[in-house]
């Protein structure tokens, strides 16, 4: 155990954390260099350039003629991925918080470092990119010691790129960090971190043991379902899997034990052996908390089933997904999402479709809000279709955040209208170092789920990071907005949003629809309704026929009887017609600026 090393790497998005995890795997000669990010393989991440799953790998590294196994978790830097990070480091001793010597410290930095505190983590601060001409590390070094309070000599100076300040960090992990502590006689225990699906071998879980041995063939429980496995394989992690006959106290590896069900394992579930069961299960593992939430609909009825085993396969490599079925009127049966952000909800999406071949739709994301009746019942409604009668309710109250941005002087101004237009309350204001400030706000969540974030990044030229943490539910003026076609309401664009925002919000929907509505035979009206009041039309006109144009001289009165019966005709079609709304409708509405 003296020799063993855990440690997660923490960042904000884009300060390279993924790229001086590939240098220290090709310094520990763990991989040869192919070029290319080694760590992230999923398409997805390559593509855009982004970490979206915690990756775990271990590495073996001789220091002062001494042999030590470091055992690396490589964690994503945006917020949405969060729970991520907190699984990484529930599994670790210690972290490499790294920050970008150009931009400094930025928001999710911060939350992630006091994360990571909060679990009496190791912390070594690291300052990536110094190879850059725009790097400015003496500024940063500063940012660090003010936050830290940690001393200068101890912020190592490294490049991801060039590997320079890899031996440093490799030191430090083994200096700085203490060795996991645990007992090996006593009655195994083992945090499930992670898992992930493969179609040969069943489900696979990554654990972190925190007392006692595992060894191969050992008939083994999860403290939480009660379900009972046989240990067929299990192993360490490298860049793929080395089975070894037995795992000892504070190492990290992985389990095949021919698990089918997906329901059978629980992130954050502890393993036991049947014979000699520990007593309780591993504390201190929080449950995902979504913030968004949408409806996930399948475009054919038939791929229901499909749907449902695709969303399990998934939540098994992505445990902050959670989603239960709901059925809707105009989209029939799908599935109730919870992400924890937008760019979640897109990651998931886009996986369903190149990893399981599910064409999906997906509805306005919203967030969960509590209903008051007359009699003080309180309700939990998730989306705006599950609202009661609005002559029932008492009061509605919505989710709130507590929100921080740090950005340079110059963009506060702009940053402050647009808070302030989503209808927060500014709580303080810090400067940080030089013309770096931190702003605080209390804001509605609903707010900031469907563009807050692109503004912001947009007004800042990308220069202002973003960073919540939820604050309770607060009373407030709640209206839904329902979208009526044709006088038929479509209950995917319904949406819950406040009274002041309603009027402007129905007519920007009505407008964008009227671009998007294809055109039929006959007159469609798009109305917008806030209660029993319509707030809102436009109507898309009617694709005609001439049918005067064979008619040539003669008497009106044989235009006007062409002309009636084509009335008569439109009339009915009215009756029967349907509108077909596109897909692209219901992204439209997320974009609507």
């Amino acid at each position: 155990m003296k020799h063993i090393r855990n440690f997660c790497i923490i960042a904000h998005i884009d300060h390279g954390k993924s790229t001086l995890a590939d240098r220290l795997l090709e310094f520990t000669k763990t991989i040869q260099v192919t070029g290319g990010q080694m760590l992230d393989d999923m398409e997805l991440e390559k593509e855009r350039g982004i970490t979206i799953k915690s990756h775990a790998i271990q590495m073996e590294y001789t220091y002062r003629d001494e042999k030590y196994v470091l055992n690396l978790i490589d964690t994503p830097g945006h917020v949405d991925f969060s729970y991520e990070v907190s699984r990484s480091i529930a599994a670790c001793e210690g972290a490499l918080l790294i920050v970008d010597a150009s931009q400094g410290v930025q928001a999710q930095t911060i939350s992630n470092l006091y994360m990571a505190i909060g679990h009496d983590l190791e912390i070594i601060p690291v300052i990536n990119k110094c190879d850059m001409i725009n790097a400015m590390p003496e500024e940063v070094e500063d940012e660090i010691i003010e936050l830290l309070g940690c001393k200068r000599e101890e912020i190592i100076r490294a490049s991801g790129k060039t590997g320079m300040g890899v031996e440093e960090i490799l030191a430090a992990v083994i200096g700085r960090i203490p060795h996991p502590e645990g007992d090996e006689e006593a009655p195994l225990q083992a945090l499930i971190f992670d898992s992930v699906f493969n179609s040969f071998r069943g489900i696979i879980a990554y654990f972190k043991i925190t007392n006692g041995v595992i060894r191969t063939g050992d008939k083994v429980k999860f403290i939480n379902t009660g379900k009972e496995y046989v240990a067929d394989e299990i192993g360490v992690l490298k860049m793929r899997m080395v089975p070894r006959e037995e795992l000892r106290t504070g190492d990290v590896g992985y389990i095949i034990s021919g698990i089918k069900t997906s329901r059978e394992v629980k992130v954050g579930d502890t393993i036991t052996h049947v014979a000699r069961p520990a007593r309780e299960a591993i504390s201190g593992f929080e449950e995902v908390k979504p913030m968004v939430f949408a409806g996930i609909y399948p475009i054919e009825a038939e791929d229901y089933e499909n749907l449902r085993s695709s969303l399990e396969k998934l939540q098994l490599n992505d445990a902050s997904l959670t989603f239960q079925p709901e059925s809707s009127l105009a989209l029939g049966f799908g599935f109730r999402c919870g992400f924890l952000g937008l760019l979640h909800m897109e990651i998931v999406q886009e996986r369903l479709d190149r990893e399981f071949d599910m064409n999906v739709i997906a509805t306005v994301p919203n967030v969960s809000y509590r209903v008051y009746d007359k009699q003080g019942l309180m309700t939990e409604v998730h989306n705006p279709g599950g609202m009661p009668d609005p002559t029932l309710i008492d009061h509605i109250e919505e989710p709130y955040i507590k929100a921080s941005v740090i950005t340079t002087t110059d963009y506060i101004g702009p940053i402050m209208t647009l808070c302030l237009g989503k209808r927060g309350e500014m709580l303080k204001q810090e400067y940080i170092s030089g013309n770096r400030v931190e702003i605080y706000y209390s804001m509605p969540l609903g707010e900031i789920v469907i563009d807050f974030y692109d503004k912001l990044k947009s007004i800042s030229r990308g220069y202002a990071s973003f960073d919540y943490h939820t604050d309770g539910f607060r009373p407030s003026r709640l209206v839904k907005l329902d979208i009526l076609l044709n006088g038929e309401p479509v209950d995917a664009l319904s949406t819950l949003t406040h009274f002041d925002n309603a009027q402007d919000f129905g007519r920007r929907m009505c407008e964008k629809l009227k671009e998007l509505i294809p055109r039929q035979q006959f007159d469609i009206a798009i109305q917008a309704a806030a209660g029993s009041k319509i707030i809102a039309r436009e109507t898309v006109k009617a694709v005609r026929k001439d049918v005067t144009a064979k008619c040539y001289g003669g008497d009106i009165s044989r235009k006007r009887k062409l002309l009636e019966k084509q009335k008569k005709g439109k009339k009915r079609m009215k009756q029967i017609g349907n509108v077909e709304v596109p897909q692209k409708a219901f992204l439209a509405v997320l974009k609507l600026d």
